[in-house]
């Protein structure tokens, strides 16, 4: 049976300085997903990549070993030791780890409960892996339910009700910090989902934004022009600095795009005008030095969230109907998923069991010396009918359980049972391969 696993990090885990280093844009995700699958026991793979999380998700023959697998991606894509991302890291197999993408894409694991933008955002990273290759019918089953239960989360509760977003709240601490925002100029680094968000937040404040872009240049025309801005080159960018009361940056960029060196200088030509940043990319968009420079204020995406805890009161109630949903579509998941191992699972069953009397004949053999060769045949089909009617009954149980909703669960528990499972030991043997919690047990002892 192929296992799901989830790796990852997030906001409730791991600090931004460590969440940037872990970001994927496409291209880095890309690399990551043709990395992973093909390598070692993983068939499967997808990564999830936002400012608030970076996870991976694959489907393989060897949890254990697939975990040693992602880890080792992880850490270098960070070019951190593993051992480093031992203590933020979190694992989750098989149930946890397809509730946790459901609750993931339902926005009810987000620094913002019922977000708008992770829809989009895991909808995005399924449509990566599936152009890679990456997917087969496990993750792509996984996708597809929870993109499905996201979306009746939110139409069937108030989740999302009033349009919270990390943008919207970016706009109310803007608006906080310097109170009226029409009179302000806004600049915008980005043209993505995420800025064209808080422009829409910023409109309905009255504020036309000045949008800068470099390759999607086109895009932030058309933004600039449904709002009601101006679009302007990211070589434009020093001069913009020197008008803006307020930049927001969004943008997918590996590097910084506002140095403090660079800052410093625009600040002189400002006369002691003061200066908001507030930057919403990951990795981020403007260096953290900036924060030393005089009349500059600048705010990170982890600094939302004093405004994110005024604004999740009240939905507590709707988080947990939506978890009812969540519920009901997880089960619909797994009861498909137990449905795909019936049959395999039976058959690896048969398998084992035949092994087994084989062994045991095998082992005897020297023993029997005075039995005829009928004889040894009757002992054999013997040996073999009771293996037979022993497993009987499970391979009824397990046939019936495929229409149950906890189908899963109960091939699972076969399967591990009886070691179906490739990569199992016996008992007493040692693979050489350790688990994620074994090896956080081991650095806390070392």
């Amino acid at each position: 049976m192929s296992g799901l696993l989830a790796l990852g990090v997030s906001h409730r885990t791991a600090p931004l300085e460590l969440r940037e280093r872990l970001a994927l844009t496409e291209g880095r995700a890309a690399g990551v997903l043709n990395g992973l699958v093909g390598e070692g026991p993983i068939t499967e793979a997808a990564a999830v990549s936002t400012c608030n999380r970076t996870e991976i998700y694959v489907v393989a023959s060897d949890t254990v070993e697939a975990e040693t697998a992602a880890l080792g991606v992880l850490a270098r894509e960070a070019s951190i030791p593993p051992t480093e991302l031992l203590g933020p890291l979190y694992s989750k197999r098989g149930h946890d780890a397809a509730a946790h993408l459901f609750r993931v894409t339902a926005g009810l694991d987000s620094m913002i409960v019922g977000e708008a933008e992770i829809q989009g955002q895991v909808k995005r990273a399924y449509e990566l892996a599936l152009v890679e290759g990456a997917t087969g019918a496990v993750l792509n089953r996984l996708f597809r339910g929870a993109l499905a239960a996201g979306k009746r989360a939110r139409s069937e509760t108030a989740i999302g009700e009033k349009g919270v977003s990390i943008p919207s709240v970016a706009v109310e601490l803007a608006q906080r910090s310097l109170g009226d925002l029409p009179s302000r100029r806004v600049l915008l680094l980005g043209a993505g989902e995420t800025s064209e968000l808080t422009a829409r937040a910023l409109s309905a404040r009255g504020v036309e934004a000045v949008f800068v872009a470099n390759r999607r240049y086109n895009r932030a025309i058309g933004l600039a022009q449904r709002f009601g801005g101006t679009a302007v080159r990211i070589d434009e960018l020093p001069a913009q600095l020197e008008r803006a009361d307020i930049v927001v940056s969004t943008t997918d960029s590996p590097h910084h795009l506002i140095e403090r060196s660079d800052l410093d200088l625009v600040m002189r030509q400002r006369a002691d005008r003061p200066l908001l940043l507030i930057d919403l990319a990951v990795p981020r968009d403007i260096d953290p030095g900036c924060r030393e420079l005089p009349t500059v204020t600048l705010h990170d995406v982890d600094d939302v969230q004093a405004i994110v805890e005024r604004n999740a009161s009240g939905r507590e109630t709707e988080a947990r109907r939506a978890e009812g949903i969540l519920d009901a579509e997880l089960a619909r998941f797994e009861r498909w998923l137990a449905s795909q191992e019936v049959v395999p699972t039976v058959t690896a069953l048969r398998q084992r069991a035949d092994e087994i009397v084989t062994k045991v004949l095998d082992e005897n053999d020297q023993r029997w010396e005075g039995l005829s060769e009928v004889d040894r045949e009757r002992v054999e089909l013997m040996a073999r009918a009771i293996a037979s009617r022993l497993l009987h009954e499970p391979t009824l149980r397990v046939k019936a359980a495929a229409d149950r909703e906890d189908a899963y669960l109960q091939v699972s528990a076969l399967r591990d049972l009886f070691g179906l499972d490739a990569g199992t030991e016996p008992e007493g043997e040692d693979s050489g391969v350790t688990s994620l919690d074994e090896r956080r047990r081991r650095s806390d002892r070392g």
